[in-house]
């Protein structure tokens, strides 16, 4: 099996890589699927890392092919791991959104965990003090307001901070790396559901948008991308060959990952987002919601890839909305990925509703936030969402020019 990304991964610590540069990857015909950078790394790890001390970050989704943990795979390694980080939800994956997240020692390891969903979402001086080189490892899903990529970025601010190096082991973006879709975030309303000016569905993997980064908000990180072997920018999940783990608690298959880059807006509503149901970020409700209208009324928009199904939901007590209610509600099934648009199909169904009931519909505190502008809810509120999608469709359009120099897979 070719090393694909090794090279970065040995320069890093010489400081000769570039966020600019872009090397053609060569996939060998007899690899068994996709190859992510943590498998690429274990086949041989390069002599620049070896007797550094490592700080790895990294949840339950930083596996191998097999679903065995990297965790242990690297502390078994010649490498030397030092110090576990864990983002939101937890080294396991079982907290709660927004949840606050302990640091401890990992009762498996033995290692220290430090938390970066606590007191801090930013690795510390302390925290760093016997670090030689931040590893990242974690399973992202493809949008903006997913909060991985934003650990990942405050992880590459503190490297510099300590004069030490960032490695980022890519892995798939699941639901592909073609379709770039929704509005450029406004700095000023940059929070850890969205740091920086990019669309909600960027269409990148993680090691490509810490490259693009680190370029072009200035991060200055000494930063390399061990790359996968065998995945390309039309490669879905459910193609890889890799075993699908949950990345969070509420991302409970693909078909949830692929409409979370529009169903994560119904957050900034009082509309259900799915959460304690047994399809959520799938389907939406409210006890007030007329839903077989409003599954009718969608269905008869004709947009392409999806249809609306009015069903009833069950809301178990864990859910921040709703809670042990049984409500009305419209159900999203996604029938061709090819052309489905989810952010601007549930932009429209929350529209709609807004319409269909304008008494019951409320906006939510965390919609600018998920936005990252407040004109989402101006323009649906004026009547003029079409205005906004047009705008919204140049900046996407615009952004997959620009990320091209960052891009590592063809």
């Amino acid at each position: 099996m070719r090393l694909v990304g090794l090279l970065a991964a040995t320069a890093v610590l010489m400081g000769t890589i570039t966020a600019g540069c872009s090397v053609a990857q060569e996939t060998p015909s007899s690899a068994p699927g996709v190859v992510t950078g943590l498998e690429v790394l274990l086949s041989d790890p390069p002599e620049s890392l070896l007797g550094k001390r490592i700080g790895l970050i990294t949840n339950h989704t930083g596996i191998d092919r097999e679903g065995g943990s990297g965790i242990d795979r690297l502390v078994a390694s010649p490498l030397k791991i030092v110090a576990l980080f864990t983002p939101e939800h937890g080294l396991r994956g079982t907290a709660a959104p927004g949840e606050q997240v302990a640091s401890g020692t990992d009762s498996r390891t033995g290692l220290p965990v430090h938390s970066l969903y606590g007191d801090t979402r930013k690795p510390t001086a302390g925290m760093l003090a016997d670090v030689d080189v931040l590893v990242f490892d974690i399973q992202d899903v493809g949008a903006r307001q997913y909060t991985y990529i934003s650990t990942m970025a405050l992880g590459m601010q503190a490297a510099p901070e300590k004069g030490i190096p960032f490695v980022v082991l890519d892995r798939p973006n699941p639901i592909g790396g073609e379709i770039v879709e929704g509005g450029l975030l406004d700095p000023g309303f940059a929070s850890f559901v969205g740091m920086y000016p990019i669309p909600s569905r960027h269409g990148m993997t993680v090691g490509e948008l810490a490259r693009l980064f680190n370029a072009r908000f200035e991060i200055g990180a000494d930063l390399a991308v061990v790359r996968m072997e065998g995945w390309t920018r039309a490669t879905w999940f459910d193609e890889t060959g890799l075993p699908w783990v949950n990345p969070s608690p509420n991302i409970r298959r693909l078909e949830a990952a692929a409409h979370y880059p529009g169903t994560v807006y119904l957050e900034g509503t009082n509309l259900s987002e799915g959460r304690g149901t047994d399809l959520p970020f799938e389907q939406t409700g409210a006890p007030w919601l007329d839903a077989a209208s409003v599954a009718e009324a969608m269905n008869a928009l004709g947009l392409s890839g999806v249809r609306f199904e009015a069903v009833r939901i069950q809301v178990d007590s864990t859910a921040g909305k709703y809670p042990g209610e049984s409500l009305p509600g419209v159900r999203l099934v996604m029938t061709d990925r090819a052309t489905y648009r989810p952010i601007e199909t549930v932009l429209r169904l929350i529209d709609l509703i807004r319409r269909t009931h304008p008494e019951e519909f409320k906006w939510g505190p965390s919609m600018d936030r998920l936005a990252g502008t407040d004109q989402l809810r101006g323009a649906i509120d004026a009547g003029k969402l079409d205005e906004l999608l047009a705008r919204w469709r140049v900046e996407a359009e615009n952004f997959a020019r620009e990320r091209e120099p960052f891009l590592l897979y063809p």
